[in-house]
């Protein structure tokens, strides 16, 4: 555990990063942070307006590219365009929302948050040169993975237990990936970290006035965005062993270093399973 910051960023000059939903919170500050120590970002977002607005601000190379993680032929149009990238970092994320389905009738917050990227990896993975990072959540803890009814057909839905397995799911993605890695003697690495709980634009669309209304209390005790984001930045830019999950050291706050995570999140018979699941339902396969 350090008291490791953004500012003890090294220089990512000559490298190109991707960073999902990056046109707000957690994906905007590490962007901008990036972009400061000599990256190229591409700053992959749905709403290119919101996007072009964030890149305005921030320093250095800063493309904005379109990318819509509830549609996988977006997915597919955006890898397409892609040469080269040194860190994918999959960022972009909802939180406990109400129910809807992505354009490939995926339950939403496992579409976007695990499918979504999921499917970019896996299309983008040939043509990345260092790691892909992750961005999980504590939340993983009430998650469980439902491999028969991963997209909530079958259960009554809960818009807090859809985000956990989301969440959960960003874990067992990272170990499995980080297995093929090994396996095919790639020197890609796959890590995963987590925010602890950091006041963005996540909270407070859940539908339900008690809901938010609590968010909007806890975010009063919360840590800022660029908390948040440090733990994502020290993912993408230390050297780590595979499979790392990077966060505070308490939890929700401390310094940044390796994070705990949950039995669930270390079952590699289940880790196996989604992966498997995964790959039928987006169409996309390791490609290492």
């Amino acid at each position: 555990m350090t008291d490791w910051t953004a500012a003890d960023l090294p220089s990512f000059a000559g490298r190109t990063v991707i960073v999902t939903g990056a046109n707000s919170g957690l994906g905007e500050v590490t962007a901008r942070e990036l972009a400061r120590v000599g990256a190229k970002v591409v700053v992959a977002v749905r709403n290119l307006d919101k996007g072009n607005a964030a890149a305005a601000a921030m320093p250095g190379d800063v493309e904005v590219r379109k990318l819509d993680l509830q549609d996988l032929s977006s997915v597919r149009e955006f890898a397409a365009g892609v040469d080269v990238v040194d860190v994918l970092v999959n960022n972009a994320g909802i939180m406990a929302v109400p129910y809807a389905q992505t354009v490939d009738g995926f339950e939403s917050q496992i579409g976007t948050n695990h499918l979504g990227h999921f499917a970019l990896t896996n299309l983008l993975l040939p043509k990345v040169s260092d790691r892909v990072v992750t961005v999980s959540s504590m939340m993983h803890l009430i998650g469980k993975i439902s491999i028969k009814d991963l997209n909530w057909k079958a259960r009554p839905y809960s818009a807090w237990l859809a985000y956990g397995q989301s969440k959960l799911a960003n874990l067992l993605f990272t170990s499995e990936l980080q297995l093929r890695l090994e396996a095919a003697g790639s020197v890609v690495t796959a890590v995963s970290a987590h925010p602890g709980y950091s006041a963005t634009n996540l909270q407070g669309h859940t539908g339900g006035k008690l809901s938010d209304r609590l968010m909007s209390m806890g975010n009063k005790f919360a840590t800022n965005a660029d908390f948040g984001a440090r733990q994502t930045l020290f993912a993408a830019s230390q050297p780590l062993p595979g499979d790392a999950f990077v966060g505070p050291r308490f939890g929700m706050a401390g310094p940044t270093g390796l994070s705990a995570r949950s039995p669930l999140a270390r079952n590699a018979k289940t880790a196996a399973a989604l992966w498997d699941l995964s790959e039928q339902l987006t169409g996309t396969k390791f490609s290492v």
